[in-house]
């Protein structure tokens, strides 16, 4: 760390001096011009940027797949705004694969094709996502689709089943743009004033949004599960009913407290909703007494319904503790 004497010039201009290495390291010089971004009582500066398109480039020689789906989905969060795909010859099987990954990724699009290059952009301007907006979106489909899935199980159907599982793509789409955003905040601080939050907030609402993406990933395992259950017996869909309902509520609350502005009513709701994780453990085990004397296949299967209610409760739990951090005083 180095420190620096502010001076006053003029009698009112304050100046201060940029160490010499740093400036030589960014290209800085005289006449360069610096870009400042007041957080607070934190006063960032960087090199003033031409608000370009970021490029960046992939050999995709040997990828196919969901190996190739992932490589576009990691220069998406990475932040490239253009990606061209490049390989000798772009196989037909990796086109497909391709398009597969764009259409799960907000804003991305093929925007160019060759023999050996695939070129995607993103069309969307960062101002224009909401990270507040995607994470309210997230909170509703993940519920949801908990809701449905309990029900899909107790209600043995199998099309309300199938339904969830594909809604995980839509809560995934989100989860990813809300990655990129994150990602882009973390590398340049504008980013943040153009989607109107600071950094704190951006990394409390990246955070909260990863545990609703895995709430999500239960609710399509638990669907999964119901299409090959039968009903369970009456006691026990009771039992999952209740497991069922205190989770969602966890959740609930946890996420009423992140975004509660009130940071006095924002810890209530948190402690309430840690509170509520007690509960939790007595309520599977009220389960578990209730499909141990089942048929082991059905006994088994159900065990595993119960662990992901159960980890969708902690998940909402994790939500909470963001929430109390963020309600506690600051330094």
């Amino acid at each position: 760390m180095e420190t620096r004497k502010v001076q006053v010039t003029g009698g009112s201009t304050y100046t201060v001096s940029l160490p010499k290495g740093w400036a030589t390291e960014n290209g800085i010089s005289g006449g360069s011009r610096i870009e400042f971004h007041p957080e607070d009582e934190t006063l960032l500066l960087i090199p003033e940027t031409d608000d370009g398109k970021i490029e960046g480039a992939l050999d995709i020689t040997g990828l196919e797949g969901e190996e190739l789906m992932r490589a576009v989905v990691t220069m998406y969060v990475s932040g490239f705004d253009i990606i061209t795909l490049e390989t000798s010859q772009v196989t037909a099987a990796q086109r497909r694969s391709i398009r597969e990954a764009t259409q799960g990724l907000v804003g991305l699009e093929v925007i160019g094709e060759t023999s050996g290059r695939v070129r995607l952009q993103d069309l969307l301007d960062s101002s224009e996502l909401s990270m507040h907006n995607a994470v309210t979106r997230m909170r509703l489909v993940a519920t949801t689709m908990l809701d449905d899935a309990v029900t899909a199980l107790i209600e043995d159907d199998d099309e309300l089943a199938a339904d969830v599982v594909q809604r995980d793509d839509d809560v995934d789409r989100l989860w990813s743009m809300v990655s990129r955003v994150f990602r882009s905040v973390l590398r340049d601080p504008s980013a943040a004033a153009e989607i109107g939050l600071d950094r704190e907030t951006c990394f409390d609402y990246h955070s909260s949004a990863r545990q609703l993406e895995r709430i999500a990933d239960h609710a399509a395992k638990i669907a999964t599960h119901a299409q090959t259950l039968g009903a369970p017996p009456s006691d026990a869909a009771e039992a999952l009913e209740a497991l069922h309902g205190e989770a969602t509520e966890v959740i609930e609350v946890g996420m009423d407290a992140l975004l509660e502005e009130d940071s006095d009513q924002a810890t209530r709701l948190a402690n309430d909703a840690r509170r509520r994780l007690t509960r939790i453990d007595e309520l599977s085990r009220a389960v578990d007494d209730r499909i141990h004397e089942l048929e082991a296949q059905q006994a088994q299967s159900l065990g595993l319904i119960v662990d992901s209610l159960s980890r969708s409760a902690d998940y909402g739990g994790n939500v909470a503790e963001t929430a109390l951090q963020n309600a506690a005083p600051k330094p």
